[in-house]
């Protein structure tokens, strides 16, 4: 490797690993934003949320590579012009096309990496972080009973606390309802404070109650006895210990997960669409043979245009149908209504499943195509960004990252669109998919083209200069017209 290629390498992997992280620190806010309610009040622990913000942070990938790509590239070669190392590199007789020949290599790299990580680590990343949103939505929120108001957030157990000591968590003027033995109010318990708290392992919930007693009513003898039996007990100390169910995190082996298309790689999204395709061809050819086959089409084979040729007169309908009797004809109009009926019922479950399988069809060649788009605007982002630099010349975090965030704005607003419009039918999945690629393809050539004739595209002073002539000229018109004006 040359001296000057490593320069270059030199200069572009510090950008890229700075931008590569900041947008990833972004897009992993904007996924906790959407998360967030969530995590909150379940009580979960920093090893389960660290987990569940690693394989979030892994999802963000696709969109975090195409970006720094291209706010990388932008930055390095806008930093060399703006050095004037670029033009001295011009100068001793190098091309453009020989300056960006390492970033090129590396680009290429980054695209085929970019690719691995699309069909191997998002898949696996989207299962378990489907897996462990699924087993944290299981969870039920910590126990925090409000003062004031009767809390019934754990079962069986109705609880209505006056105040409470936010220090020490003392609870004052307790009212306990127990409601284990499904028999209504007949078991309560009054006490003029106590404590509650969870065992370690979230199985049961503890109650210690202070100086009070506890009320419950028997049962009776026989459905005519109006005795009730009473009990009334009263205590210095008492502790109450009930099971609880949902509280405790729970790890699920994810199983209802493992064919979504987001979880699948390449290999299985080609399985499973193949699959899908001859379902729905299969599902169409039964629909056919039973519409034809079922006895409110009796003569199916009259549709057909190669039978059709061998009838030489056809009957007028009204005429045989107006010659039968009042009642026949009433039959004939109920038979014929119950057919329709029928095959109104058909034609409704038919369609209701084609969607279904439609719509998972759509979604594996949508996913199929994503992990090789992602990879080829990879690509194309550094054609975009490089040729960017060289042309408005300007280093750091200021014009590069408003530019790229520009492009990458038409490039995400076009591809979100893409997605749902072939997700939906409207358009065909691999055009849905490719759409916003292909738009950014030719800015990219134009760009690189322009870069390389050292074309002043993005010239601030020549546009400036284009402003002032026009300035000039309108400020002479009408000094003109006011001279005339004066004149006249």
């Amino acid at each position: 490797m040359r001296i000057l290629d490593k320069f270059i390498l030199r200069a572009y992997f510090g950008p890229m690993a700075l931008t590569f992280f900041i947008v990833l620190f972004v897009l992993l806010l904007q996924f906790l934003w959407v998360y967030i309610d969530e995590l909150i009040g379940k009580g979960l622990s920093v090893g389960v949320i660290c987990e569940f913000m690693f394989w979030a942070m892994a999802t963000s990938v696709p969109l975090a590579l195409p970006l720094s790509t291209m706010l990388s590239s932008i930055m390095t070669m806008g930093s060399f012009g703006e050095n004037n190392e670029l033009l001295a590199m011009k100068a001793i007789g190098i091309p453009l096309q020989r300056i960006l020949r390492p970033l090129m290599v590396l680009s290429v790299v980054i695209s085929i990496g970019a690719f691995f990580a699309a069909n191997n680590l998002i898949p696996f990343a989207n299962f378990r972080i489907r897996t462990t949103l699924y087993d944290i939505k299981q969870k039920r929120e910590e126990i925090k009973i409000p003062a004031g108001v009767f809390y019934n957030g754990i079962e069986n157990i109705t609880l209505f606390v006056s105040r409470q000591d936010e220090k020490s968590g003392l609870m004052y003027d307790i009212m306990f309802y127990d409601h284990r033995a499904k028999k209504g109010n007949t078991n309560v318990t009054l006490a003029d404070s106590g404590y509650i708290r969870l065992t370690q392992n979230k199985q049961h919930v503890v109650f210690t109650l202070y100086n009070g007693e506890t009320y419950e009513e028997g049962e009776r003898r026989s459905k005519t006895d109006t005795v009730f039996p009473f009990q009334r007990r009263r205590f210095n100390e008492q502790v109450v210990l009930v099971p609880l169910e949902g509280y405790d995190f729970k790890r699920s082996d994810g199983s209802r997960f493992r064919n979504d298309a987001q979880t699948l790689n390449i290999v299985r999204l080609s399985f499973l669409e193949d699959s899908l395709g001859s379902l729905l061809t299969a599902n169409r050819d039964r629909f056919v043979r039973t519409m034809f086959s079922a006895s409110y089409i009796p003569r199916g084979f009259e549709m057909d245009s190669a039978a059709q040729s061998r009838y030489i007169y056809t009957a007028p309908f009204d005429s045989l149908y107006d010659a039968l009797p009042v009642e026949k004809q009433l039959k004939a109009a109920q038979q014929a209504k119950s057919g329709i009926d029928r095959m109104l019922t058909q034609v409704s479950a038919f369609i209701t499943e084609q969607e279904q399988n439609h719509f998972s069809y759509r979604r594996m060649r949508i996913e199929w195509n994503s992990k090789f788009a992602l990879s080829i605007a990879c690509l194309i982002f550094f054609f975009i960004g490089a040729p960017l630099g060289a042309i408005i010349r300007k280093g750091g975090l200021g014009m590069p990252t408003v530019v790229s965030i520009f492009f990458f704005i038409i490039y995400w607003v076009i591809d979100i669109t893409g997605r749902r419009l072939s997700r939906d039918g409207a358009w065909d999945p691999t055009f849905g998919t490719w759409i916003s690629t292909c738009v950014l393809l030719p800015i990219g050539i134009f760009l690189t083209y322009k870069a390389t004739t050292d074309s002043s595209l993005l010239n601030a002073d020549k546009y400036v200069a284009v402003f002032r002539k026009i300035f000039r000229r309108v400020k002479q018109r009408t000094t003109d017209n006011g001279q005339r004006t004066i004149n006249h």
